[in-house]
């Protein structure tokens, strides 16, 4: 039997014109947009068809953006018969799960997701800041690294366990440079800057999740309908109290993602649609078992894709 699990991209997959052909061509898939728009006062959508970019890139922006994205296209998928057994999100991109799961309606999750931006843009000044990819170096090596810089007054740590060999640091702007330094004298391959807007994942965004829990407190959280996999533990969030500790604390905690889909790989996933723009998670997912079937979809022509191959399919027998 074929097991499928929906993912949702975080932010940096954001690009103007998201969502752009399924919006003109399906009144069901414009909607989503026009409910973003209601929910946040503001016109999100034209933002996200047609920019600017630097202000759709902009926390606040992105992150609901791709939410909605993710979710129309889930929506799609769902329409044509495709459900999954399984769902998890990179970081922003959990909420998207959630939604697909019954956790939460969509309008709530586009309100908490723009205010979960903002108290991360407000958290640690524009520069202050930073991020960097660790390409070629094992897990533990760059724990000791990032505890080594931090003890010594420059706060670092593993932000990111996106698959092997690839794990990405965050934290102070001088901690990651020296951090970044230190790991390729320590052997790794290349240590690779990231073009954020602050040090996501650290314990520097503590101050941000402190406010979400509120926010959190606000909107009414039910039981997931399907399992949905978490950033922080890596394992199937069971009830609200679980997913609401997972929410906050994920905001300065590492997203672990390879142990993700490895969880989901364990319980028998063996095709990986990506719902929402870009190829991030998909490329991931092969990086850590090229075994599995993995898809995108974000547009017409990767929709109609999944439909045919879907054919082959024995789902949810």
């Amino acid at each position: 039997m074929t097991k499928i699990a929906f993912v949702f991209p975080g932010q940096g997959s954001q690009v103007v014109g998201m969502g752009q052909e399924f919006v003109e061509n399906a009144a069901e898939s414009k909607a989503f947009y026009d409910r973003a728009n209601q929910s946040l006062g503001f016109e999100l959508s034209k933002l996200m068809l047609t920019g600017p970019a630097e202000e759709l890139t902009l926390t606040y922006h992105a992150q609901p953006a791709l939410l909605t994205t993710g979710v129309m296209v889930a929506e799609k998928l769902l329409a044509a018969g495709i459900k999954p057994n399984y769902a998890a999100g990179h970081s922003l991109g959990e909420y998207g799960a959630l939604v697909i799961a019954g956790v939460l309606t969509f309008e709530d999750a586009v309100s908490v997701v723009h205010k979960r931006g903002l108290y991360m843009n407000e958290a640690v000044p524009a520069g202050q800041g930073a991020m960097a990819a660790i390409l070629g170096m094992e897990l533990e090596a760059l724990h000791e690294v990032t505890e080594q810089i931090s003890v010594a007054g420059d706060a670092v740590q593993v932000a990111n366990v996106n698959c092997p060999g690839q794990i990405v640091i965050s934290g102070t702007k001088e901690g990651v440079e020296k951090a970044s330094l230190a790991a390729k004298e320590a052997g790794a391959k290349r240590a690779i800057p990231l073009v954020v807007s602050g040090p996501f994942h650290s314990e520097l965004m503590r101050p941000s999740s402190e406010k979400l829990s509120g926010a959190l407190a606000e909107i009414s959280l039910s039981a997931p309908r399907i399992p949905v996999i978490g950033n922080v533990m890596a394992k199937e969030l069971e009830d609200v109290p679980a997913i609401q500790h997972e929410l906050v604390e994920q905001v300065y905690s590492a997203v672990q993602w390879e142990a993700s889909v490895r969880e989901m790989i364990a319980q028998g996933v063996d095709v990986f649609i990506e719902c929402g723009p870009g190829k991030v998670l998909s490329g991931l997912v092969k990086k850590i078992d090229r075994s599995v079937a993995t898809y995108c979809v974000y547009d017409e022509a990767s929709l109609e894709a999944v439909l045919e191959a879907a054919k082959e399919w024995t789902i949810n027998a």
